[in-house]
């Protein structure tokens, strides 16, 4: 988004809450309701202010957010106070995803405009939906709805763009366990089912 475009200039893509009823009692990654999901927000999803939309808990932004592997380790990013969601200061994130718009096309759209705007790499590694992310539990999660991708760079060079709001490297899970009562509810709750799944045999 260009520095030039307000928050109350910018329009998101949101859902009506009330199409996805099941969001009700939904806590966290859950990869059977994953279908369902990309196929209300591609038949309802429609523009809103973005300002508007986040005093809005009646819809949900749809929300990109992929994390990056390489093996074993995470792409562990902390948020600076530069950032424009206060919210989201100092906070350490696994996570890179941003709000849908209307010219991205659809959800992997968006998802490749934040990786171009977000990172920098030599290529664009493949990467895969896991599932869809509700938390309600928070004023930040309640006006938010995930979709969760997950790629492996195979151990190519990742850097984050915007060094000024952003710091990030790849990090071993005991580095993310480190700082996990500072991670954002959305990348605890990834991480926790990322690790989960990686422990069973």
């Amino acid at each position: 988004m260009s520095e030039a475009v307000t928050l109350a200039e910018e329009h998101v893509l949101v859902v009506p809450r009330a199409a996805l009823p099941e969001l009700d009692g939904w806590h966290g990654l859950r990869g059977d309701g994953l279908e369902r999901v990309l196929a209300v927000a591609a038949a309802e999803a429609r523009p809103m202010p973005r300002a508007a939309a986040e005093q809005d808990p009646s819809s949900k932004q749809i929300i990109p957010y992929l994390v990056l592997r390489d093996g074993p380790r995470y792409f562990l990013m902390q948020r600076t106070r530069a950032g424009g969601d206060a919210r989201l200061h100092d906070r350490w994130s696994i996570g890179i995803g941003g709000h849908l718009e209307a010219a991205d096309g659809d959800i992997e759209g968006g998802l490749r405009r934040e990786w171009a705007e977000e990172l920098d790499a030599a290529s664009v590694p493949r990467w895969r939906a896991i599932g869809a992310l509700n938390d309600d539990s928070t004023d930040v999660g309640a006006v938010h709805l995930g979709i969760v991708y997950v790629a492996d760079v195979a151990g190519a060079a990742v850097r984050v763009r915007e060094t000024d709001k952003l710091r990030g490297r790849f990090a071993q899970p005991d580095e993310v366990r480190a700082v996990y009562d500072r991670l954002e509810s959305w990348s605890a709750l990834v991480f926790d089912h990322l690790e989960s799944a990686e422990e069973q045999p």
